[in-house]
Formats: C-alpha cells, structure tokens, sequence
C-alpha cells in the first residue's frame, strides 16, 4: 500500500483489511511503531502496552471475525474505564486504579472489532490542569484539553481514532488546536456508563478522528447500530452563520477567517445568512460556570473530604471553588436560564441545516499551562445540540483552527452530510 498503515482512517483501515491488502497486526505494528518514534516529543499516553496490542491484533485475525471496526486502533481518555488498563483520571489519588469492567463505549468498540491501543493523558478529572501532552505540530503549544492526548494521537497519526469527552470544549479545543475532526453528540445519545462524570447536566462523549467518514461510522458502533454510510450529493445547505455574542474575544485573524469561509462557503451554492442570537444567551456563560461548578463539587465530595491536599491549586481554586460556593437556588436558576435558551434556540436552527461558528478563538497558545477559551465554545455543549469541528483554517503562525458547525439536536447524520459538503469547499 502506497500510504503508510498508520496514515490510514478508519474506514480505510476496514477496507484493506476486509479485502485482504493488510492485517490487524501490521496496522497495529505501524501504528506502535509511529508512537515510538514521537512519543518522546508528544507524550499522548498516559498508559500503553505493546505486547497487549499485539495481543489483540493477532487474536482478531485468527478468528477472522469481521466488524464494523475490525483491526482499527482507538486511543481512550484516560477518564474511561477499562477491564485490562489503568484508569487514573489524571490525578495522583487514582494512581495505578484498576476497574474491574470496561466502560460501555469501551465494550462496544471492542464488539465492533476496534483494537485498544491504551489510555490517552486527560487533564486533572478533565478539568483545566494540564496534563503532560504537547501539541504534536509544535510542542511549545497546548494541544488543548481536557482530550488532550486524544487530540494529539488522532492528530499525529498514532492511532486514526479516538474517544475524548467534553463538558465545556474538551473534544472541540482540542480538536481545533491538533489539527483534526472532533464531534460532539447530541447531549444523551452515547452512552456514559463508566466514564467519570464530571457534569452530568453537560457531559458528552466525543470522538476524534482524521475524517467525518469515521465520525459517522464510529458514532454509529458507540451507539449500538448498523453504520449507515453519509449520503452522498447533498443538497448545497443552508446556512447561518453565528457570530454569537462572543466575537469580539476572538482573534482578528480567526475572524477574518470565518467571514471568509462564509463568502466562500455562498459562492459554491450554499445559502448563507446571518444569525444573531437573543440576548438571553449573553447568560449562559455564567450558566455553565454556575451548573458545571455546583455538579462537579458534589461529584468529587470523597475526593474532597479525604484527599484534598492531592488536588491541584488549580482545581481547588477554580471549578471547585465555584462549586462550593453556588447555592442550590443559583444552579436551579442558571438551569431555568439554559432552559429558555434552548427553547430560543430551536426555532432559530431550525431555518437552517447547519450553523457555522467559532471553534476556538485562535491558534493553540504558546504554553502548556492553561486550556484556554472555554467561552467560544461553551454556548453550544450547554444548549445540548451536535457540533462537529473541521480542520480547514490555518492561524499566523501555520497553525490550525477549526471551523465549527452545529445542527439541531438528533439532526446529528444531517450534520455530517453538511459537514462533508463544507469540508470538501473549504478544505481544498
């Protein structure tokens, strides 16, 4: 094969392997292979067993079973339990735990053939203290969090997919910053069953990848159906384009970028039309301060009682902070503020088959302290509707950002059929 094995996506991967042109093991070795050479540099895992890889590559191809997945390498968030590997949720209390089942996204890539490569680094119980993961096209730069190794290891070809999760922009940032696809669901339709919950008001799994193809087909597997192929020619769709309230935050350039892409995105047969939010949704920043801070601080009330010294200055400081400090009133008032946002919202959306938006208010930032942005893409997790970044812009400085498209909720296969039609107009 003229492309190297760990340059593949997923659904090249099937297809070679169901046509005999390679195996699991030699997909397997080549992607081990890339992560010894770059792990050194990128420092996406936080837990790999190479044996054990080839473990599972070798026992796939003698049993000559076949499915949706077969002989695909999946890198998973080190939040996500897993029968045979560590979880540790990025923090020091959990170090060397090992649960005793694998979560339900787990299991099911493993139903579908998937091969788990291992545990890709989180932040801090995917919160806002950074792992040890730098961006795989500078490592002077965040690859952005909390996904952080998921991001990094999609986007340096260690592994063609990856499951993160997001709360506030944790498959999103670092979706945009590494260079890759990264799909958020529509709140509720992927199973979280023993994925660590951080705010279950909020918290989504999401997916990584190198193309919208394998967003679809690996949404399908975690949801436990049939994978149906996107359609192919699409209508051109309609468009709005959302600046959202928060467009004077973001960087010039970025801007400049998406105005472009909505002029181009016009010329080649898409209708487009500015969309500008109510006033109401100005709120929900403090909202998804508010809610997220007030569920995560009753989450972790073990972990706070008895190892308080062991969390980060950071999360002490910050999202515990908020929490502890949030009265049930206030979170039940921010929730009735969300509430009426999504009802806002649903007759808006509706006008359009997709929203084009900001991923993140620029190129990932020199540093690795920081997660950075979460206002850009907070408005779009708390109002529970898919969204799916695609690698189109590149920054000032060479670096990526993503170009973000939301759909109504349950529209998400209407998204990825729009999302392809974009990708193949602004990609080129």
């Amino acid at each position: 094969m003229t492309t190297p094995l760990n340059e593949l996506t997923a659904t090249e991967i099937v297809a070679a392997i169901n046509a005999g042109r390679t195996t699991c093991e030699a997909v397997a070795r080549a992607c081990l292979e890339r992560i010894t050479a770059r792990e050194p540099q990128v420092q996406a895992w936080q837990y790999l067993n190479p044996d054990q890889v080839i473990e599972q590559a070798r026992a796939l191809d003698q049993s000559g079973r076949r499915g949706p997945l077969t002989g695909v390498p999946i890198g998973v968030k080190d939040i996500i339990d897993t029968c045979d590997m560590p979880t540790e949720y990025g923090s020091p209390i959990y170090e060397g735990h090992q649960p005793s089942s694998d979560a339900a996204c787990v299991a099911l890539s493993r139903k579908a053939g998937g091969i788990v490569m291992g545990k890709t680094v989180t932040t801090e119980f995917a919160n806002v203290h950074p792992g040890k993961t730098r961006n795989p096209l500078d490592p002077a730069r965040t690859p952005g969090g909390s996904s952080s190794g998921s991001g990094a290891a999609v986007g340096d070809y260690m592994v063609p997919l990856a499951i993160g999760t997001q709360t506030t922009g944790s498959t999103t940032r670092p979706a945009s910053f590494c260079g890759v696809v990264g799909y958020r669901p529509t709140w509720g339709d992927l199973r979280t069953a023993r994925v660590m919950e951080s705010s279950g008001s909020l918290d989504t799994l999401g997916i990584l990848a190198r193309s919208i193809e394998d967003i679809a087909l690996y949404r399908d597997v975690l949801l436990g159906v049939e994978p149906v192929p996107i359609p192919d020619n699409v209508p051109a769709p309609r468009i709005g384009f959302c600046r959202t309230h928060v467009w004077p935050r973001l960087e010039p350039a970025t801007q400049k970028l998406l105005e472009d892409a909505a002029q181009r995105l016009a010329r080649a047969g898409a209708t487009v039309e500015e969309v500008t939010l109510p006033a109401d949704f100005e709120g929900l920043e403090a909202a998804h301060r508010w809610i997220s801070g007030f569920e995560f601080a009753r989450n972790f009330t073990w972990e706070i009682e008895n190892r308080w010294g062991e969390l980060s200055e950071t999360l002490r400081n910050g999202r515990l902070k908020d929490g502890l400090a949030c009265s049930y009133e206030d979170y039940a008032s921010m929730r009735e503020l969300v509430a009426r946002c999504r009802h806002l919202l649903a007759p808006i959306i509706g006008n359009y088959d997709i929203l084009l938006a900001a991923s993140a208010a620029g190129e990932a930032p020199l540093g690795l302290n920081s997660t950075v942005h979460p206002w850009v893409y907070m408005i779009w997790t708390t109002m529970h509707v898919p969204s799916v970044t695609l690698p189109v812009f590149k920054g000032p400085h060479g670096m990526p950002i993503g170009a973000q498209l939301i759909a109504r909720r349950s529209d998400d296969r209407r998204l990825f059929a729009a999302a392809r039609w974009v990708y193949q107009r602004l990609a080129s």
